[in-house]
């Protein structure tokens, strides 16, 4: 049996971190993070993979930035651990819904992201880390934190490459609207 994590969208879900704007102001890759992190919102909304999001004490770092709001639902559970499963019953409402490919966006990689990462792991889930769609403040944190969690067994990839594995097939239904999302992410950015 093959022990390569695999990303099918029956089997996977998408969990927002963070992505605030008290927080972003402080993040250099911001734009970028937002940009990509919307991008794996809208090829999941084509794909009908769901989606989940946290919110880090919006109390003092107020809410997730509007961009990223409008694609989300309406209700995020607050939280102060860093990690997401420590909000609530996010990680039994995840492992409810019996899909054990978790992609990861947000931030920041080395703190909320990290620990989110950890506990999902330990808990039997395959975590992706789209290395676009995550940032923090400092590149050592953000590079330093991707090394630990792929040691770790997370799965590091790109946006982009989400997308075309959720795909599988260019003869997918869903294939020309999600080309048309990479365009016009390629006509803003350079990827990053």
């Amino acid at each position: 049996m093959s022990t390569v994590k695999r990303l099918r969208i029956e089997t996977s879900i998408v969990v927002v971190i963070d992505i605030q704007d008290r927080l972003l102001v402080k993040i250099p890759t911001a734009a970028a993070l937002v940009r990509n992190a919307g991008f794996v919102l809208d090829v999941a909304a084509l794909l009908e993979v769901p989606v989940r999001a946290t919110e880090q004490y919006p109390k003092g770092l107020g809410p997730t930035t509007a961009d990223i709001a409008r694609r989300l639902p309406a209700t995020l559970p607050a939280k102060t651990t860093f990690s997401c499963c420590g909000a609530g019953t996010f990680l039994e409402e995840l492992e409810m819904l019996r899909r054990p490919n978790v992609v990861l966006v947000g931030m920041e990689t080395h703190v909320c992201v990290a620990q989110t990462a950890l506990d999902l792991l330990h808990a039997g889930l395959h975590v992706f880390l789209p290395v676009d769609a995550l940032a923090a403040r400092g590149t050592i944190d953000h590079d330093t934190a991707l090394r630990r969690l792929e040691q770790a067994g997370a799965v590091p990839t790109t946006a982009g490459a989400i997308a075309f594995e959720w795909l599988h097939n260019a003869t997918h239904p869903q294939f020309k609207a999600i080309s048309a999302l990479v365009i016009a992410r390629s006509n803003i950015t350079d990827g990053r």
